[in-house]
């Protein structure tokens, strides 16, 4: 057998391990001679023998604490050739410890890989080291992989419970790595025996799928099949009806089939274009449950509407095989620009009467449903579980309308068979009668509340008076003399590894990392780091505290202000200055340093892109009393700014609730 070849690592990756920044490593490049020669890649992109670089860190004292084991393992499966070599080492680490069969042989490096997964697991727990080893894979590969988020997932399969009652087997015709079956296993596991089946046209992700289920953790009971197979065009399960089926096909393909599955018996209701592969999912759905059974699927919202399809919509209305469409709000999932739609559909009972109504949800802008107030998520998970059952729970008993904040309406089917057959919940589900005037006088009490709030900061401001041009002004003192008589703290921002930073929404529990870009756009943080992470980098990341004065050392959006929802991890260009409550008043203390005039005295404008250099930054020298009085006036400041900010967004709101209950004819 040829030697394995070493695994590579670059200047990041090693950051990474270290939990440094970059600019670290390549410190120690210059100042240490020992430090291990590239073997690879180029000047710019060196690439090191990982067991090298693992080396010299613990002899030089470099890792602080017993290094995380998964953490190191990673680079074991990114250095493996291409995306598909990886993903079978990582399927092979679930074969190799039992949970499933083997399927496959496996390269020396790919060998190599699997036998450290398993010295780990070891210690960390096959499903453990298996989640980890996924996810990263996943993560590195988001392009090319696309999968359905937990949140969402489970979801699907809480809808799908309302539909179909316990059910028995359960079918994920494009399963990916398995996220929906391994949804519905957790919950309804615990009820009863059940069948997992799924079958995916790539082998790599039929194999991570089947190994992702069985390290879940799921009881015995759970029996699961996973197939390799191109499901339209050769149906693995075609004899075994199921109960539940939950799919997440993918999207806008061309070459699925269309010509050779022309006579196909599952095309009930029309054989779909060649542009509406959508559609042949959703009749491939149909075919495949038993009667009574249900399917959740997740589509583009093009396909409530294209006149491609307009044939197929109308026969599923007329059957009462599709019982639900409903509008997600935009970054649900992958793609995250666009709103997705969810179609719930049932095998109609023979002999049953059709459902007069459809269900449409406009889920996508839902009053106090979708959207968290301070913006770090654009989809309310909890809102959305809460009342997006109950909505279909109602309509599903009598038709009607549940009392619910998500916008819904039970639309007659006789009137959506028209030449369109346009189901974009949207354009059916109206506005809530007489919203636009509660609108109005709510946006009226905040206008005028916030008014009065204004009123009273301006008058306590206005009273502040300018000294007499022969008073006698304070000495100041600079933050580098504050600094080196221990009145204050510096703790500047550090690189964090581009790996380790979280985009998107940000759960409970996770530390947001704050960016000069982030201020730049006037957004809240976008990154965010995870518990873990935050434990395991700890050492290396530079985290506010409650009363810390955060400045921005970038002239363009230089500022200063007192932390008041700590912890966040600051990055270069923005510090924390930690005082003794003792000698500094926190508040004081940011007021005089966002000075328009301190900052210009402060930066450095030898280029287009200057910096102020905080050490440089003034403070008046004043006794403790006297600088919490002048911090009361500098927080007044910025509650003024803040009032100034929330008047206008709320007179936008206003305004625009106006003309829409004038629009509506409810003003007189």
């Amino acid at each position: 057998m040829p030697p394995t070849p070493p695994v590579t690592v670059a200047l990041a990756e090693i950051a990474r391990l270290a939990g440094v920044g970059r600019a670290a490593v390549s410190n120690w490049r210059r100042r240490y001679g020992t430090f291990p020669a590239p073997v690879g890649g180029t000047d710019t992109t060196p690439q090191f023998d990982l067991a090298e670089v693992e080396s010299w860190l613990r002899d030089n004292g470099k890792l602080r604490r017993e290094e995380d084991l998964l953490r190191w393992l990673w680079p074991q499966f990114d250095a493996l050739a291409g995306r598909a070599a990886a993903g079978e080492a990582i399927a092979a680490v679930a074969e190799a410890a039992g949970a499933t069969e083997a399927a496959g042989k496996l390269g020396s490096a790919q060998l190599a890989a699997v036998d450290e997964a398993l010295k780990v697991a070891r210690s960390r727990g096959v499903g453990a080291t298996y989640d980890f080893l996924l996810e990263r894979w996943s993560r590195t590969h988001v392009r090319q992989i696309s999968t359905t988020p937990s949140p969402l997932a489970e979801l699907m399969v809480t809808l799908a419970a309302v539909l179909g009652d316990r059910p028995r087997v359960v079918l994920d015709p494009a399963c990916g790595t398995g996220g929906l079956l391994l949804a519905a296993g957790h919950r309804w596991s615990p009820e009863r025996a059940l069948e997992l089946m799924g079958s995916d046209i790539s082998p790599v992700l039929a194999r991570l799928a089947k190994g992702r289920i069985a390290t879940s953790g799921l009881p015995g009971s759970v029996r699961t099949r996973i197939a390799t197979t191109d499901t339209l065009r050769d149906n693995a399960w075609a004899a075994e009806p199921v109960d539940v089926v939950l799919c997440n096909p993918p999207y806008n393909a061309r070459d699925w089939g269309h010509g050779e599955l022309a006579t196909d018996a599952r095309w009930t209701f029309g054989l779909p274009p060649r542009t509406e592969s959508e559609l042949a999912w959703v009749q491939h759905a149909l075919a495949g449950l038993a009667d009574g059974g249900a399917a959740v699927l997740l589509l583009p919202p093009g396909v409530a509407k294209r006149r491609a399809g307009r044939r197929i919509r109308a026969g599923l209305l007329r059957t009462g095989a599709l019982r639900a469409v409903i509008a997600l709000p935009a970054g649900s999932a992958p793609p995250h620009a666009v709103g997705l739609h969810l179609w719930l559909l049932r095998k109609p009972l023979g002999g049953a009467p059709p459902p007069k109504t459809l269900l449409l949800v406009d889920a996508a802008e839902a009053e106090g449903g979708t959207g968290t107030k301070d913006g770090r998520d654009p989809v309310d998970w909890d809102a959305l579980m809460h009342s997006l059952p109950a909505v279909v729970r109602a309509h599903e008993a009598d038709g009607s309308r549940d009392a619910s904040p998500v916008r819904s309406a039970a639309v007659p089917v006789v009137g959506l068979l028209d030449e369109q057959v346009d189901l974009t919940p949207a354009r059916h589900v109206p506005a809530v009668r007489g919203s636009a005037a509660r609108r109005a006088r709510r946006s009226w009490e905040e206008f005028s509340s916030a008014l009065s709030r204004l009123g009273e900061v301006s008058s306590a401001l206005a009273a502040l008076r300018e000294l007499e041009e022969s008073g006698v002004q304070p000495p100041t003192t600079s933050i580098d003399e504050l600094l080196r008589a221990g009145a204050v703290e510096l703790h500047g921002g550090q690189t964090l590894p581009r790996d380790a930073v979280h985009q998107g929404p940000r759960p409970r529990g996770a530390v947001p990392v704050l960016t000069v870009h982030d201020l730049l756009r006037h957004t809240e943080p976008t990154g965010w780091l995870g518990p873990h992470q935050v434990t395991a980098f700890e050492e290396h990341i530079t985290l506010t505290a409650p009363l810390d004065v955060v400045v921005v050392g970038a002239s363009q959006v230089f500022d200063a202000w007192v932390e008041q929802s700590a912890p966040t991890a600051l990055v270069p260009q923005i510090l924390a200055l930690r005082s003794d409550p003792g000698l500094i008043d926190p508040w004081f203390l940011a007021g005089c340093l966002r000075s328009p005039g301190n900052a210009r005295q402060a930066g450095s404008h030898s280029t287009h892109a200057s910096r102020v250099d905080v050490r440089r930054l003034r403070v008046p020298r004043l006794p403790l009393a006297e600088q919490r009085r002048y911090g009361e006036a500098f927080r007044r400041i910025v509650e003024l700014e803040r009032m100034l900010r929330q008047a206008t967004g709320l007179g936008r709101e206003l305004t625009g609730a106006l003309s829409d209950a004038l629009a509506e004819g409810r003003l007189r």
